[in-house]
């Protein structure tokens, strides 16, 4: 009587209903090595992709062996794991370059309330310029012209303004 099993690649067909994991491996290994090297473009990226998915099979054997499609559980098994350590380095590095900071409100209001009040100690004219020149980002002609005063003081006003901050800022950190 004939075996009706599917037949596995490496198996003999007539032989057991089960084919050992070893003729398994040996029939298939060469192959879905080579696929996932045109996947991942990483001969060692590759490898480990292919030995990972040869374990969970091995580990699997007995249900796997029975499948329809061992070869297909196979292949699948291996890309489904490129795939999710390629997913799960890709958040990392999300995380890692663009780490998400938690902004607390209250810290928030507190450093422009300081700054605000820093502002305010400056005198009308270097507040105005430095205002004009970083926070509207106006050119010092363009500054200079809404202040009625020349470009090249408009750059000293701000600069002096620029100064004093740095030196409060600098005072209070010590």
């Amino acid at each position: 009587m004939i075996d009706a099993a599917p037949v596995v690649e490496g198996t003999a067909p007539g032989s057991s209903a089960q084919p050992d994991f070893e003729s398994f491996y040996l029939a298939n290994r060469v192959r879905l090595f080579r696929a996932l090297v045109v996947v991942t473009r990483d001969v060692h990226g590759a490898e480990e992709a292919m030995q990972d998915a040869f374990v969970k099979v091995w580990e699997r054997w007995e249900r796997v062996a029975g499948m329809d499609d061992p070869v297909g559980y196979l292949f699948r098994t291996a890309l489904n794991g490129w795939f999710q350590v390629h997913r799960r380095a890709a958040r990392a590095a999300r995380r890692t370059i663009a780490p998400q900071r938690t902004a607390d409100p209250l810290e928030a209001l507190e450093d422009w309330d300081l700054v605000a009040r820093r502002l305010l100690q400056l005198p009308a004219r270097q507040r105005a310029a430095l205002i004009l020149t970083e926070y509207l980002a106006y050119d010092s002609t363009t500054a200079g012209q809404a202040l009625g005063i020349r470009p090249g003081t408009v750059r000293r006003l701000a600069s002096k303004a620029r100064a004093t901050l740095r030196q409060g800022f600098e005072e209070e950190e010590r």
